[in-house]
């Protein structure tokens, strides 16, 4: 898949940090805070960019990947607050607390363009999934209004075929023409458990086609 990105270089103090967000928003995807229970709810396109963006971020191990989703069309599902979305590796240093003043860092980018490796995404997904007892996961916090997945390789490459699976199935689901959400898939095993007990955390996947729905046509249909 090509992905169509900005880079940044910010600096905050000595470091440089690499980090990356799509060159166009995704418009009609959201994410609501997972307290315990998060909704990203997308569209096809919102949805395999998702997809293709936890598949770089498995292969990238000093670099930020940034997905602003909280200026998306306000969806018409869910409770609770809109987040952004931040992925990062553990090498990358990256302080959830420092995020603001990376952020505000930014600046000026510079257009950047990768493909990503579906086979290989698929590879290091298996080699995750085989593993039921030394699996690493995804460590999670929210932040300044931005929801952080902190951990490795297999494990941003399994949540990658969640969200391909979302995006590739969501659109031949009954009723999703007529507005519709549709529940396809889930982040909760690749996750840390959080801290103190209670409800574990997931994320829900879900497909929904964006308004007028007459645009929106099943495949096959």
């Amino acid at each position: 898949m090509e992905l169509r990105l900005t880079q940044f270089r910010p600096r905050t103090g000595p470091r440089e940090h690499r980090v990356v967000r799509p060159r166009t928003p995704l418009r009609h995807t959201s994410l609501r805070d997972p307290a315990p229970i998060g909704m990203l709810m997308g569209d096809h396109d919102g949805l395999s960019r998702l997809a293709g963006l936890f598949s770089f971020a498995a292969h990238s191990r000093h670099t930020v990947v940034h997905v602003p989703l909280r200026d998306c069309v306000p969806p018409d599902e869910g409770h609770g607050e809109l987040v952004d979305l931040v992925l990062a590796h553990s090498e990358t240093g990256l302080r959830p607390s420092k995020w603001p003043e990376l952020r505000r860092a930014l600046g000026r980018g510079t257009p950047l363009t990768v493909r990503t490796d579906e086979a290989r995404t698929e590879r290091h997904a298996r080699a995750w999934l085989a593993r039921p007892y030394d699996r690493g996961l995804l460590r999670q916090t929210t932040h300044a209004r931005t929801y952080f997945l902190i951990g490795g390789r297999e494990a941003f490459s399994y949540a990658a075929t969640a969200f391909s699976y979302a995006a590739g199935w969501g659109p031949r689901q009954k009723r999703v023409a007529e507005g519709r959400s549709a529940f396809m898939a889930g982040l909760q095993y690749e996750l840390e458990p959080t801290r103190g007990g209670g409800h574990p955390s997931e994320v829900l996947i879900c497909f929904k086609p964006y308004p007028p729905y007459a645009h929106f046509k099943r495949p096959g249909r």
